[in-house]
């Protein structure tokens, strides 16, 4: 981590200040900042890594809320106006549909991403074996055989 980030985790004033103020306004806030000048150190997580494992961690939730909403619709579904209630459900059949399709978009631009930080990640590998190979273990040039 950065150390010359005013707010890391670790113990410093601001970190310990911000924690006895959470505890006061709500404790939980205080527990958080707590877990973070405790563990804050293993979160080493770019935006991206955020929101890919808080979609693994959350997917199912959204996707059993769909599904709730869905359920109450389908209870509530009559009007009285058979017209109405034909077209409702075949729009929402057809948003359905979009949601699927993009829902399958966000995952393959997903497996994209990876697969190009994969790819980068085996360049960087790859270079880094080059010149360690090039140069030495005391980085002196390597002996010719």
């Amino acid at each position: 981590m950065n150390e010359t980030a005013l707010l890391r985790p670790a113990w410093t004033p601001l970190t310990i200040a911000l924690m006895v103020v959470g505890f006061i306004v709500f404790w939980p806030l205080g527990l958080v900042m707590l877990a973070y000048i405790i563990w804050g150190d293993r979160l080493n997580m770019n935006r991206s890594e955020w929101k890919r494992s808080a979609g693994r961690a959350f997917g199912s939730c959204r996707r059993s809320m769909k599904d709730s909403m869905r359920q109450a619709d389908d209870r509530m579904s009559s009007t009285g106006n058979a017209a109405f209630d034909e077209w409702r459900r075949s729009e929402m059949q057809r948003i359905d549909e979009e949601r699927r399709k993009l829902d399958e978009m966000r995952a393959e631009f997903d497996r994209y991403t990876d697969e190009l930080r994969k790819a980068r990640d085996r360049e960087e590998f790859d270079r880094f074996m080059r010149e360690r190979n090039n140069t030495g273990f005391g980085g002196t040039p390597a002996p010719e055989a």
